[in-house]
């Protein structure tokens, strides 16, 4: 880690990134409070409320990157930002350096779906935005079913192959939920590799106060070539679900240049 350079920028930097976390609250709020339990008035029907919860969250998020930007906290940055907004049907992988992930990749996919934890559920602002999504505590084949419904209807289900974000040192463990739906489903995994800088302050274990001690936080993503479970047609399911993890893995992991579990 570099030196700080500038400590009265960097000081300011910490207190923009604390004053978005903020906005995240509060709209986090409006939404889970007022705005989907509203919804859920017109849209009685659990698949149109997710489908148009999801539109509106993804809107929100969308509002909150700019606003960040903005702000001097964060540069998004991407080969093709309309490519995202047309992604169906399909698993997207990504590694996960920082607590923003989830919320850029939000931002830039109106259908995303993903699997949520569903602690969350106990919190009553959580618990009406995670209805938009699966929850962890499903048992295997409800899980499945769910996600396979999702990807049916035409969403892009968004998992993290590690399961957590990514720790700064240390071997990366690639779990093979991504792989698993995939060979299930029949649907392809498309990789994203989020790159950019370090993510000082927002990775697993970060101090609160911390920041990327010299420049914003810079998201680079890169959509990599998509992975068709079909590769690996005749194989026993165990076999291809390991076959297709290990893909995975160099394709998105390897170039990090640590060791892989």
């Amino acid at each position: 880690m570099q030196p700080i350079k500038n400590h009265v920028l960097y000081v300011w930097r910490v207190f923009v990134k604390w004053f978005s976390f903020f906005i995240f609250g509060l709209g986090a709020v409006s939404l889970g409070l007022v705005i989907l339990p509203a919804m859920r008035l017109f849209l009685r029907e659990q698949t149109r409320f997710q489908k148009y919860g999801r539109i509106v969250l993804s809107c929100s998020f969308r509002v909150l990157s700019s606003v960040m930007a903005v702000l001097g906290v964060i540069v998004i940055k991407t080969d093709d930002r309309a490519a995202f907004r047309h992604i169906e049907g399909k698993i997207l992988a990504a590694n996960h350096p920082s607590l923003l992930d989830v919320v850029i990749l939000i931002s830039l996919i109106p259908n995303a779906d993903c699997i949520v934890n569903a602690a969350l559920l106990h919190n009553i602002v959580s618990a009406v935005i995670t209805r938009l999504y699966i929850p962890n505590s499903l048992d295997h084949e409800t899980l499945l079913s769910r996600c396979a419904e999702s990807l049916a209807q035409g969403n892009c289900l968004i998992i993290f192959p590690e399961g957590t974000r990514t720790r700064r040192s240390g071997p990366i463990k690639v779990m093979k939920g991504a792989a698993r739906v995939s060979v299930l489903t029949g649907r392809p995994v498309l990789p994203v590799l989020i790159g950019g800088n370090d993510k000082w302050g927002l990775g697993k274990k970060d101090p609160w106060w911390a920041y990327n001690h010299t420049e914003r936080y810079r998201y680079e993503l890169r959509v990599l070539p998509e992975i068709a479970p079909q590769r690996y047609a005749g194989l026993p399911v165990p076999a291809a679900v390991k076959r297709l993890n290990d893909d995975i893995k160099k394709t998105l992991f390897a170039p990090m240049g640590r060791e892989l579990l």
